[in-house]
């Protein structure tokens, strides 16, 4: 299979194409006759998010079982998951399943707290930093055409390893089909406290405002549809959220030395998440580029997502030629994926060069697939080209630091002039006098 193919960096700009996620003139027009088919002739998708995020504030559970029977076919007498369906599901979990579910809960929460913040105090300057964690955190899993017990692990663990006393998720239930076993199992492994048959828009609507079953949250988290993504962004200020998510992108960047199985195989694991998805292939060698585009034909050819494979690569994929590493580097620090797989001879030695990446994968033993997995850090990573400016997931996003001030008189005196003069200077003569009185106490303390 034959990807477009570019030239070094000034070509590459265009390379990965910038997708708005709350993009919704771009929906398919199917999106657009069932959105006015639901809610009247006149409706946007816009308007139909607003006017169920309105509902659901108006009228909490009411409104979020209507339009999960609107939406989904779904009747729902109770929107909690009871607690003997999760303990059902993880008895029905394959015993191998179990394991692997286990060995990734545990290598999640190593990673994460390890990289918890702590408390730092300093007496002697009168300095220092408290972490608290948020109190209450709403996950979102999707119910699509794919089920993602991996994102209940990857959301899910490190809030709880941050401290976040209540963890609850919302998953939309289709008609009156069980919810996915192994979502559920995922979820106990967890430590979810609540899981809510719920989703879409209602269900960031109910985590945002609360309603009579659904207890308001602090910050929500997980991907989702374009819905999604935009009820989010509609609700926050209202609540936190982790981010706005777009299609998934990986760039493998490979030398001469790369194995042209692996690279096609990992191209291959990008594509397959869906037609908008990006897989881009950076390198220096001809001869690479020959051989992958061969295996890419070989390994498509029997995968049962091959159709929606070709699509993505055909849309999205690329090749991008370059001179030499240097150049290689500055293309992915440019386009700033979600995913830098380096398949190079020595990848640690570049590693210090890379700037903008969600996550790095170095060396042909680390593909994008384990850190979905099993790696240990957070597969929810910024898309887009937001790596330039947002982290993976991780347990800073579910703590907020509050920064400590206990001055000593000391240092009160040694300080308080500066802070006098520069409040003067800003023309707010109650500030001044805030400090000047401490001053003067602390001189009339000190007279004979």
């Amino acid at each position: 299979m034959q990807l477009k193919q570019v030239r070094g960096l000034t070509a590459a700009d265009s390379v990965l194409t910038r997708i708005d996620p709350l993009d919704l003139s771009s929906l398919p027009d199917e999106a657009l006759r069932r959105t006015r088919e639901l809610f009247g002739p006149d409706a946007t998708p816009e308007s139909s998010v607003l006017q169920m995020l309105r509902d659901v504030r108006a009228e909490g559970d009411d409104a979020v079982r209507r339009y999960a029977n609107l939406l989904d076919g779904a009747d729902l007498d109770e929107l909690q998951v009871p607690a003997s369906e999760l303990e059902d599901a993880w008895r029905s979990t394959p015993d191998d399943l179990k394991r692997a579910l286990e060995m990734a809960a545990e290598r999640i929460m190593r990673f994460h707290e390890a990289t918890l913040p702590r408390d730092w105090v300093d007496l002697g300057d009168g300095l220092g930093e408290l972490v608290r964690p948020l109190e209450r955190v709403g996950l979102y899993a999707p119910g699509g055409t794919a089920a993602y017990p991996s994102t209940v692990l990857m959301t899910a663990i490190p809030a709880r390893v941050a401290g976040v006393k209540e963890v609850a998720l919302t998953t939309p239930r289709r008609g009156n089909e069980p919810l996915n076993p192994t979502v559920l199992a995922a979820a106990r492994i967890a430590g979810v406290d609540a899981v809510y048959q719920v989703g879409g828009v209602p269900a960031i609507g109910a985590l945002a405002y609360g309603t009579e079953s659904i207890p308001k949250v602090d910050k929500i988290c997980g991907p989702g549809n374009v819905f999604v993504a935009y009820a989010k962004r509609m609700v926050q200020g209202q609540v936190d959220i982790d981010g706005v998510f777009g299609p998934t992108e990986t760039i493998v960047l490979a030398d001469a030395t790369a194995n042209p199985v692996f690279c096609a195989a990992d191209l291959i694991a990008q594509a397959e998440h869906d037609p908008m998805a990006s897989a881009i292939l950076v390198t220096d060698s001809n001869e690479l580029v020959d051989a992958i585009e061969s295996e890419l034909d070989a390994q498509i050819a029997s995968n049962p997502r091959a159709n929606t494979i070709r699509h993505s690569l055909e849309r999205q994929g690329c090749i991008v030629l370059v001179d030499d590493f240097d150049e290689a580097i500055a293309v992915a620090n440019r386009i700033a994926p979600e995913h830098l797989c380096l398949m190079i001879a020595d990848p640690w030695a570049w590693a210090g060069q890379i700037r903008n990446a969600g996550g790095l994968f170095l060396g042909e033993f680390s593909p994008e697939v384990m850190g979905d997995y099993i790696a240990g850090p957070s597969h929810v990573m910024p898309t887009g080209g937001t790596a330039r400016f947002s982290s993976a997931l991780s347990v800073h996003h579910f703590v907020r630091t509050m920064p400590v001030v206990g001055l000593s008189p000391q240092h009160f005196s040694a300080l308080g002039a500066a802070a006098v003069r520069i409040a003067e200077a800003e023309g707010l003569p109650g500030h001044a006098g805030a400090v000047q009185a401490r001053l003067d106490h602390l001189a009339a303390a000190k007279a004979p």
